[in-house]
Order: C-alpha cells, then sequence, then structure tokens
C-alpha cells in the first residue's frame, strides 16, 4: 500500500473507531431499555439517534471547569491518554485481509502494552484531583487492572503456542482449520472476565462504584475532559470485542457469502452486546470478592490452561 493509501486507512480507521464508540452510548441504553421492558432513546431523531449528536453538543458548550485544589497540568494530561491508548490499540488490528494500519511479529505484545497504559490515565486522574473519593477510585483501578493483566496475558499465551505467532494476522489466519474458542475455551473465558475488568464495566465498575465512591477516579471532570473519559471507556469495550474476535473467533474468517469485513464487523457487533447484557443483568460483587475471584480462580484456570496447551502441543509436535 503507498504513502498516501495508508494515510487514508488510518484515518478511517480512526474515524470510525471513534465514531462507533460515541453512539455505542445509543446502542447501550436502547439495548438496555428493550431487554428491561422500557423505552430508550426515542424523542431526538428516527430511533433516538440524534441522542447522540444532543449530548455532544451539550457535553461541548458545558462549563470545562478544573478544581482549584486540582494538579492542573497531570489533570489535563490524564484523559488525553486513555484517548491515545485506546486509539493507538486500533493500530494493530488486522480487521480484514487487505485492511489494517500495521503488521507486527510482536503485534500482541504491542497491544497488551497499549492497554496496560491506559491505567495511567485513571492513576493520573485520582491523584491529580485531590480528592479522597477520586485516589481510591484510582488505587482500585490500578490494583484491579494491573491483577487482570497477569490472567489476560497468561489466557493468551495458549493462543501464541497453538498459532506460533504474536503476530495478529497470523494469529487469524492459523484459525483456518477452527477457531481458538474451542480448543482454547478457557483461556476464552479467563480473558472475556479479564477484558471486562480492563475495561471497568459492569460487573467490575467497582473504580468507579457510585454509591460507595462518587465516581472514581472521574469525580472531579466535567465538559469535554469527562467526555474523553466516557468515550475511552467505549472504545475500551468496542477494541477489546475486536481483540476477542480476532483472537478466538477467527477474525474475518467466515463462509464466502459475506465478505470478510462483514464477518469482522457481525462478530464484533455480537460481543459488544454481551458487553452490555452485563450491565443489565449481573449485580457489582464487593472490590475484595473481585481480587479474590482474580487469583484464586482465575490464575489456577489460566496456568492449568498453559500447562495442558502446552502439554498437547509437544505432544503433537507442533
Amino acid at each position: 500500500m503507498n504513502g498516501v493509501g495508508s494515510i487514508i486507512n488510518i484515518f478511517a480507521i480512526l474515524l470510525v473507531a471513534v465514531g462507533i464508540a460515541a453512539y455505542l452510548t445509543w446502542l447501550e441504553r436502547r439495548l438496555i431499555g428493550i431487554w428491561q421492558d422500557r423505552l430508550g432513546p426515542n424523542r431526538v431523531g428516527p430511533l433516538g439517534l440524534g441522542q447522540v449528536v444532543a449530548d455532544m453538543v451539550k457535553i461541548f458548550f458545558k462549563e470545562d471547569w478544573i478544581p482549584p485544589f486540582a494538579d492542573k497540568p497531570v489533570f489535563i494530561l490524564a484523559p488525553a491518554i486513555i484517548m491515545t491508548t485506546a486509539m493507538l490499540s486500533f493500530a494493530f488490528i488486522p480487521y480484514a485481509p487487505d485492511i489494517g494500519v500495521i503488521d507486527l511479529n510482536i503485534g500482541l505484545l504491542f497491544v497488551l502494552g497499549c492497554t496496560s497504559l491506559s491505567v495511567y490515565a485513571a492513576v493520573l486522574g485520582g491523584y491529580a484531583s485531590q480528592n479522597k473519593y477520586a485516589l481510591m477510585g484510582s488505587l482500585r483501578a490500578a490494583a484491579q487492572t494491573v491483577s487482570y493483566e497477569v490472567f489476560m496475558g497468561l489466557a493468551l499465551m495458549g493462543v501464541v503456542m497453538l498459532s506460533g505467532s504474536f503476530n495478529l494476522r497470523e494469529i487469524v489466519e492459523a484459525q483456518q482449520d477452527g477457531w481458538f474458542c474451542v480448543s482454547q475455551f478457557f483461556a476464552f473465558l479467563v480473558f472475556m472476565v479479564a477484558a471486562v475488568a480492563e475495561t471497568h464495566r459492569t460487573p467490575f465498575d467497582l473504580p468507579e462504584a457510585e454509591h460507595e465512591i462518587v465516581a472514581g477516579f472521574h469525580t472531579e471532570y466535567s465538559g469535554m475532559k469527562f467526555g474523553m473519559f466516557f468515550v475511552g471507556e467505549y472504545l475500551s469495550v468496542l477494541f477489546s470485542s475486536v481483540l476477542v474476535v480476532v483472537l478466538f473467533f477467527g477474525g474475518w474468517l467466515g463462509p464466502d457469502f459475506l465478505p470478510p469485513l462483514a464477518w469482522m464487523a457481525l462478530k464484533t457487533f455480537g460481543f459488544v452486546c454481551v458487553f452490555i447484557l452485563l450491565r443489565a443483568a449481573l449485580p457489582r460483587p464487593r472490590y475484595d470478592q473481585m481480587m479474590s475471584f482474580g487469583w484464586k480462580v482465575m490464575l489456577p484456570v489460566s496456568l492449568i490452561n498453559l500447562l495442558v496447551t502446552g502439554g498437547v502441543a509437544l505432544w503433537l509436535g507442533t
């Protein structure tokens, strides 16, 4: 691909990702309304689709207030970090055989690195706010993210063993004869739980638990800075859904009656709906229960899966 084509590809992917993340707010409210037998957004535009635009206009004109007691440079930097790391992660995803930004032999490691850096947004935002609730939320976010990243990384090592590569495109192509969600079923379950914890989504939204710590690390944020945290969360949901599809569900692979990109979009949409359904269906656990579940259940399962996968791969000589 030439230089101009690459630039167009990059901007198209980023604009589509941000646009979809914005409209996930509408999708979430609409789907939860259907599941709870009530109306979702339905006033602004057809099917309430204009509600997202109305919310964006409102947030643009809201007062962007910075508390006088906050550490101003760090306070401003924190929401930019979550947006930057979330959008950077999309650069390493292969969306179709000829659609993507960059192929790296260690693409999976870069993806894990980008997701790890997003925790700095929560930590710095909570610290800079000089607010005890925000600080408590940032500490929870740091402990939760670092802990569940361990299980996420261990779960993915089975996929790396079977595909023989850290390159995401080669991992997709290695699933021609069968998706890894079958041979790596327990790794898929561990990865899904860890992905929900990484994105701070219900039931693992304890860093933002309003009944305990107001709004957690973004308690003091308003206006566009709050909007960046908000959109960053939905970007993380979208990215996690895309990554699950690439690693465990064959990426763009599917029957020939639909183009590869359509299969990628349909599978991703399905997992986005799963993330939303979890919010409507599951209660929030206590923080100590969530951390105990990680270290006492997720860690042993991921280690046993890694051991069994390694033994089978060695036995088969792969």
